[in-house]
């Protein structure tokens, strides 16, 4: 019971983190973003009418590049750049560079573990408490994360300017 309290309050601060990054640089925004509404004009032949493109979301000059390596079946300690005796030179020199995360809780189980990265939630949140392949269709363990689960990755896609230069 105490362990399962402590990767809830985890997911908790996962979440809180996750939201204090994000919603100062977009309040008043929700994600996935509605639609631009089409600024141009149609008329009755292309002559007459003014094409109009969405614009793209952009990050702002100098914000951070963002990578994550999520490798499958490994042990925490089996590459180099934690102490491993399995040589990952490139993941080495990227670590040197940039940041270490080390404090992850894994479940035990591949598909529930990378679901719960992913998404910053507990494994049963992101639907996923058992593998992919036995999923029961019942809540927290049909297998099909729900677009309120949604991954970090889609979040910085949607929110780029939550991350302004500097401040990764």
């Amino acid at each position: 019971m105490k362990t399962a309290r402590r990767q809830d309050l985890i997911a908790v601060l996962s979440l809180a983190l996750a939201a204090a990054i994000a919603l100062p640089a977009a309040a008043q925004e929700v994600l996935p973003r509605p639609e631009q509404p089409f600024g141009g004009k149609i008329g009755r032949t292309t002559k007459d009418s003014v094409k109009d493109f969405p614009k793209m979301i952009e990050a702002p000059k100098g914000a951070p590049n963002i990578l994550v390596i999520l490798t499958d079946d490994v042990g925490f300690g089996a590459s180099s750049t934690f102490g491993g005796p399995i040589p990952t030179p490139t993941m080495d020199r990227l670590a040197k560079n940039g940041l270490r995360y080390n404090n992850f809780h894994t479940t035990a189980l591949c598909s529930p573990t990378r679901a719960a990265l992913l998404s910053g939630r507990n494994h049963h949140s992101a639907n996923t408490g058992v593998i992919m392949e036995l999923a029961t269709g019942f809540p927290g363990y049909n297998s099909l994360m729900s677009k309120s689960n949604g991954t970090f990755a889609e979040i910085l896609k949607q929110n780029p300017q939550a991350f302004p230069p500097g401040t990764a």
